[in-house]
């Protein structure tokens, strides 16, 4: 079978993601529908969970979509941004959820009686099994289209079965007399959100204030290797979440003519690409005049 291009494999990709989102969406509805009804604050919150793996959908099939668009005369330096806003976004609506289901178990007041019944618990093991076929599909599908992103979201789907049995098994606990215990989990679970919440954060706010994509000290030590370089200016790079982007000052012999300093500018590119991983390097190269040694103003 003739392999997809780039191009068929995001389609597949996305598709993949779209179906993946509805179950997704089904399959947290049906949990907190078992969880209102039964008053189980922990279904209630793994529910909340569930929906989380709905929210990572829309970001990873945005960020298919949008984030990997090339650079236009609106957006010169690319798209990349667009993906770590939407995961800022998710990190938020993740951090206002947890929050929610902890005061809510706060408010609660005493420990109210949670229920259960032959069909609740089927609905909710049936839940688990959806989880586990998803996940086997989602892998089946990263193998083929050769997706590490899909791959990953597999691997988050069947870790989030063993976060669905912790709770069927709480709530049956509870229901047999310990309605404590419930909360106590529900906690548990909305706690675990929030430090997944708190990781995001962790990833994006560093870009979305271009934090540095490598520390200067390492590009210094990288022009200085370069031969023609007789002094090293400003030193900057970023990541925008798909690209890693330098952006340096080189001091040359005032003597060398335009085309001697821009084979210079052409190495420092190629050191700077090969040595530290950039996507895009932007080379200024000044005459030095007095500049003092390499390396000087880092």
């Amino acid at each position: 079978m003739e392999r997809p291009n780039i191009d068929q494999r995001a389609r597949a990709v996305r598709r993949v993601l779209v179906i993946e989102g509805l179950c997704n969406l089904a399959l947290a509805l049906t949990e907190l529908s078992v969880g209102l009804m039964t008053g189980s604050w922990v279904l209630v919150a793994d529910a909340m969970h569930s929906a989380t793996d709905l929210a990572n959908n829309v970001v990873a099939w945005f960020a298919m979509r949008v984030a990997g668009a090339p650079a236009d005369d609106d957006h010169p330096y690319g798209h990349g941004k667009f993906e770590i806003l939407a995961v800022f976004g998710l990190a938020t609506l993740m951090g206002v959820l947890a929050l929610e289901i902890l005061l809510g178990v706060l408010r609660g007041g005493a420990a109210e009686p949670v229920t259960t019944g032959p069909l609740s618990l089927a609905v909710a093991c049936g839940v688990m099994v959806l989880q586990l076929g998803l996940a086997y599909w989602q892998n089946r599908q990263a193998r083929r289209l050769e997706s590490e992103l899909l791959h990953a979201d597999a691997t988050h789907t069947l870790a989030d079965t063993a976060t669905t049995l912790a709770a069927i098994v709480g709530w049956q606990i509870a229901a047999r007399g310990f309605p404590w215990l419930d909360r106590v989990l529900a906690v548990a679970v909305a706690v675990f959100v929030l430090v997944l919440a708190f990781q995001l954060f962790r990833r994006a706010i560093p870009i979305l204030v271009d934090g540095a994509a490598v520390p200067p000290n390492d590009l210094v030590a990288v022009l200085r290797t370069v031969e023609g370089v007789a002094g090293v200016g400003q030193v900057r790079s970023r990541w925008d979440g798909t690209r890693r982007t330098a952006d340096v000052t080189v001091r040359v012999d005032p003597t060398l003519d335009a085309v001697q300093a821009h084979d210079i500018a052409d190495e420092v590119e190629a050191s700077l690409t090969i040595q530290l991983a950039f996507d895009e390097v932007l080379v200024h190269v000044e005459p030095d005049i007095g500049g003092g040694p390499p390396g000087e103003g880092q």
